[in-house]
């Protein structure tokens, strides 16, 4: 039997960049299914901050040289990867140099959040895609975590679900207790409409807040995580999940992921009350 093959998308990542109990998450879970047998690849930003030299990051040639259409422009990507040698892990990084400035992840000097990170975040989960087309590696599910990926399940659902590459990829999205209050504002949305999604496809996505981003984002996933204990997410996102009727689980904090293996194996969409 063919093994599973799971695709992980995320902004960030221990040892890479710390933020938040996603970097925990995404660096300790993608090891504990492919222990399990499980086939992987994780891919995340080469933000500004994380450090090529120290982590021995270097261009993988072949995969790089694609332009991603942003708002009309073509921007190069350029894929990179990295090994955790210990885990038996590569980790792909999507980078461009002007979307990703060094010493940077999400604001500029003095606090202020970039005014493009809503084509920076466009050009990740678009890049995304393109750069799992070019490995020809069909994934079974791909696993989001973090608000930056938040186009990732449009586009797998609108833009590329006739691809063959994608066509029976499911969408597995993870809610977290996440420190970001900017607004990549109605233009998020309408970037990503221009020549991929339909204005309907995007609706949900409205002015680019938080909460809108994820009710974009869950409207065209196939299960929902809660990640962290239900109380510390945002309200309006949980609300917008039973109201919608998205399923969704609760994680029980397992430090052996038993329950997403559980998952991963049956491929099938369970719902808690």
């Amino acid at each position: 039997m063919a093994k599973t093959k799971i695709l992980f998308i995320t902004h960030e990542m221990s040892p890479f960049l710390e933020i938040s109990k996603i970097s925990e998450i995404t660096r300790n879970l993608p090891q504990a299914v492919q222990e399990k047998g499980f086939e992987i690849r994780i891919l995340m930003p080469r933000f500004g901050v994380i450090n090529e030299r120290r982590n021995r990051l270097h261009e993988v040639i072949r995969l790089s040289g694609m332009n991603i259409v942003v708002d009309n422009n073509d921007n190069p990507l350029i894929i990179k990867v990295a090994s955790l040698p210990a885990a038996r892990m590569q980790v792909y990084f999507l980078d461009n140099e002007d979307f990703f400035p060094r010493k940077k992840v999400f604001k500029e000097t003095g606090n202020k959040y970039f005014d493009n990170n809503n084509e920076r975040s466009l050009f990740f989960c678009k890049g995304a895609m393109e750069t799992v087309k070019k490995l020809g590696w069909a994934p079974d599910i791909v696993h989001c975590h973090g608000w930056f990926s938040a186009m990732v399940p449009a586009y797998l659902k609108k833009a590329y679900h006739e691809d063959p590459i994608f066509k029976d990829t499911k969408v597995i999205y993870s809610l977290y207790n996440e420190d970001y209050d900017g607004v990549l504002g109605e233009k998020y949305a309408q970037m990503a409409s221009q020549s991929d999604l339909s204005a309907e496809d995007v609706a949900a996505y409205g002015e680019g807040t938080y909460s809108d981003l994820y009710k974009g984002a869950l409207s065209h996933s196939d299960l929902v995580i809660f990640a962290e204990e239900e109380e510390s997410l945002n309200p309006d996102v949980v609300s917008f999940v039973k109201s919608e009727g998205i399923d969704f689980i609760q994680n029980d904090d397992d430090p052996e992921f038993e329950r997403y293996i559980k998952i991963y194996e049956d491929c099938e969409v369970v719902e808690e009350a």
